[in-house]
């Protein structure tokens, strides 16, 4: 599905359907969830490894499309979070996540 470049990133990248079938999970996805069953959760559904509160969000993205980006902090690390729908010829597919450290120092800039 994804070119190979993907696994060289250092942005954990997970895939599903519109069933919410995971599809696809980079290098970084699978060390992530390894504990979980890594490259073995492409097939199993995103339902089954989270939690309620989780599922409910991902079932709304999943019938009304859309974003939804919010920040975490895990193991004493802040993460960006980022859920977005994918289209093929412009038909929903699913949803991709992108999850991502965030350095303590991360500059803002206020561009016009």
């Amino acid at each position: 599905m994804a070119e190979k470049w993907v696994d060289g990133t250092n942005v954990v990248i997970t895939v599903c359907d519109m069933t919410g079938k995971i599809i696809y999970m980079n290098d970084q996805s699978a060390r992530q969830f390894a504990k979980y069953g890594g490259l073995e959760l492409i097939g199993r559904s995103l339902f089954d490894c989270h939690p309620e509160p989780a599922c409910k969000k991902l079932r709304e993205l999943l019938i009304t499309p859309k974003r939804n980006i919010y920040t975490i902090i895990k193991n004493g690390k802040k993460k960006m979070i980022v859920q977005s729908p994918w289209y093929k010829e412009e038909i929903f597919g699913g949803l991709v996540e992108l999850s991502f450290e965030l350095p303590d120092d991360i500059p803002h800039f206020d561009r016009s």
